[in-house]
């Protein structure tokens, strides 16, 4: 696993046109950063040495070094999921790799069912903390470097950049929500007992990614700032139908709002 990792690592570092210290993983239907991104390089993932290829619909699969907010980036247009077939070593294998090229801070998205009822289709939140609801841990198996084999997981989400998005958020008047995030391996949404029972145990939002991305990059000492798009609410008295059209509908209504933030905190972070 390792060896593939610096094999992997290598063959971009050759190719890195600008040397990011800062990473976004831009998730279902939130595409709208990337264009903010002034590119240089565009990679899919088909061409890069041991990388899967995202096969959700709202995924680009291209791996980005550019430019936004005039500070360096590498952006990830299309994440892995587990309910693709994946192992967890396959989901996270990107965050491996950027933590070899040089990455010190990663900014993740995505999209979440809400099981808040505080919360409205459209909400923007920040995520304070996850619980892990996935079948397994992505560090399960043979350490891999650098991390430690137990790392402790009291701030897997940075205070310090929670604080700096509520400032951007507060300054440019766009609303959000703090919660927990809870992962489960899809690929089913969520039946209306399983919305009620999770708000039960303290979650707020739903989805099937980005807890695993977290641990490693935590167990890697990258800074982690994440943030969901809540496009449907669960759990309600009157059952909703919903489908990924229409979560990425949600997703797109609100992604300028998420952009804004995102870019704002790049400038201020890097």
């Amino acid at each position: 696993m390792y060896k593939k990792i610096q094999a992997t690592a290598a063959w971009l570092r050759e190719r890195m046109p600008n040397a990011p210290t800062t990473a976004i993983v831009l998730g279902t239907g939130l595409g709208q950063l990337a264009q903010r991104i002034e590119r240089i390089l565009s990679i899919p993932y088909s061409e890069i040495p041991n990388f899967p290829v995202s096969t959700v619909e709202g995924h680009a699969g291209e791996l980005i070094f550019g430019r936004l907010g005039g500070k360096d980036v590498m952006a990830m247009e299309g994440r892995f999921h587990y309910y693709e077939g994946y192992t967890m070593q396959q989901v996270t294998f990107p965050v491996r790799i950027m933590y070899e090229l040089g990455i010190k801070t990663l900014f993740v998205s995505n999209a979440a069912g809400g099981t808040n009822p505080s919360f409205k289709i459209g909400d923007l939140m920040i995520i304070t903390d996850h619980i892990n609801y996935m079948p397994e841990n992505p560090l399960h198996g043979p350490n891999v470097p650098p991390g430690p084999r137990f790392p402790d997981m009291g701030e897997a989400y940075s205070k310090e950049l929670i604080a700096k998005a509520d400032a951007i958020a507060a300054k440019h008047g766009i609303k959000v929500q703090h919660g927990v995030y809870l992962a489960t391996q899809g690929p089913t949404y969520e039946t209306p007992a399983e919305y009620r029972m999770f708000a039960r145990w303290g979650a707020d939002a739903v989805g099937m990614s980005t807890v695993p991305e977290v641990i490693v990059a935590h167990q890697c000492g990258i800074k982690c700032f994440g943030i969901s798009i809540i496009t449907d609410l669960g759990g309600m008295e009157v059952p909703m139908t919903i489908t990924h059209e229409e979560v990425l509908h949600a997703a797109a209504a609100v992604q300028p709002l998420m952009a804004t933030i995102m870019e704002e905190l790049v400038k201020v972070e890097s």
